[in-house]
């Protein structure tokens, strides 16, 4: 058995006494929105299954008979009829020439941006963008600006500092994980035409959710077609796995020879890509699914201003109860399982230090039902903040 270094276990005993260790949880689905975490039935909130497409039988009955593995990179081995076929179904869905598929989201983000941008460019990052955005520009070497989130005067002021750069890309989350907020796509887009730059915006929590037919917070503010290009999941409101980019044809062949994260991994598998061209049809065909989804999230936030709960939501299933200290939010989790719900703490470094909160993932699968009694047992979390301030 190999010696650990000594300083290991000191660094993990320092997350414990900030509240920021995190235990490895079983997770088991039991029924729609809910499932069986460590034995105990609760009703889950933590899950970014918006739609409640992850656990429907249609999508595991779609994959029924393709392969598992796809065995070597796209570009080596070729794709797949379904890889085909979803490309297809995913340019179709939002509207674009052209979609490429990648092994994960964050494989998109990452691959995309160190492939459109380098040493000789400026890349603008809204400082709440996601790890994989983070890392991306990290990545690509080229001059990073980070803005305060949805500053664009500030934005405006580096655009213009950087007239000598060879490329700039501003890069914004659509609908942002942490926050449940939306970027103002309107004036980014406006921005990006005025300095000659592009413009890429994650879609990631947005597709599916937001938008009259589900394709994000660029159609839900109309500028789809004011955009470079659109990064989604397909982990999420699609109920499968994968990443995937769309947008014009030069860019999408230009991506396929140059972001390596897609080149040097191996294809998404068949049977996941039969089940997410699946999950993106039930989204066209069943939008009541997306209407009860905003219901949800409506009658959820009006409930928090009334606790007088603190949240950063606007719209989508993303719904935070920010509390500050990630104690706070560790016993605030621990009270609500105790009640029946699964509603995890995010703590830094997901989210700045001070601003430790719940965060409540809605799903389709929810009910009204379930909303009321997660509201009863949120009233304990204020009544304890209320005397925990006093």
């Amino acid at each position: 058995m190999t010696r650990d270094p000594a300083w290991l276990t000191d660094e993990l005993d320092e997350l414990k006494r900030e509240h920021l260790f995190r235990s490895r949880r079983v997770v088991e689905p039991v029924a729609p929105g809910h499932s069986r975490v460590n034995g105990q039935e609760l009703v889950d909130f933590s899950a970014n299954d918006y739609l409640g497409l992850a656990r429907d039988p249609r999508l595991a009955k779609a994959a029924e008979g393709a392969p598992a593995g796809a065995g070597a990179s796209p570009l080596v081995s070729g794709r797949s009829p379904q890889y085909c076929r979803l490309e297809e179904s995913l340019a179709a869905f939002e509207q674009t020439e052209a979609a490429l598929l990648f092994p994960s989201g964050f494989a998109a983000n990452l691959g995309t941006i160190t492939a459109l941008i380098g040493p000789d460019d400026a890349v603008f990052s809204d400082h709440r963008n996601h790890a994989s955005l983070i890392d991306g520009c990290r990545l690509c070497r080229a001059q990073l600006h980070i803005y305060h989130h949805n500053s664009l005067d500030q934005l405006g002021r580096q655009l213009a500092e950087t007239a000598d750069a060879r490329r700039r890309l501003i890069i914004t989350d659509g609908l942002f994980s942490m926050d449940g907020s939306i970027a103002p796509l309107a004036q980014l887009s406006d921005l990006a035409e005025d300095f000659d730059a592009m413009l890429l915006v994650d879609e990631a929590h947005a597709t599916g959710t937001l938008g009259q037919s589900g394709r994000g917070s660029c159609e839900l503010l109309g500028v789809d077609q004011h955009v470079t290009l659109r990064i989604g999941t397909l982990s999420k409101a699609v109920g499968a796995a994968g990443g995937f980019v769309a947008g014009s044809r030069a860019l999408i062949d230009y991506l396929w020879h140059h972001a390596r994260t897609q080149v040097f991994s191996t294809a998404i598998p068949p049977a996941t890509c039969a089940a997410a061209a699946l999950g993106l049809q039930l989204i066209d065909e069943e939008p009541q699914r997306r209407h009860h989804l905003a219901q949800l999230g409506s009658r959820l936030r009006q409930h928090l201003t009334g606790l007088q709960l603190e949240t950063s939501s606007e719209d989508g299933p993303i719904v935070p109860v920010i509390l500050g200290s990630a104690s706070a939010a560790v016993e605030a989790s621990l009270l609500l399982a105790q009640h029946g719900h699964f509603v995890p703490a995010i703590r830094p470094p997901s989210v700045p230090a001070g601003t430790a909160r719940l965060r409540i993932s809605l799903s389709a699968a929810h009910t009204d039902n379930d909303i009321d009694r997660l509201v009863q047992a949120l009233e304990l979390v204020s009544a304890r903040e209320v005397t925990t301030h006093e």
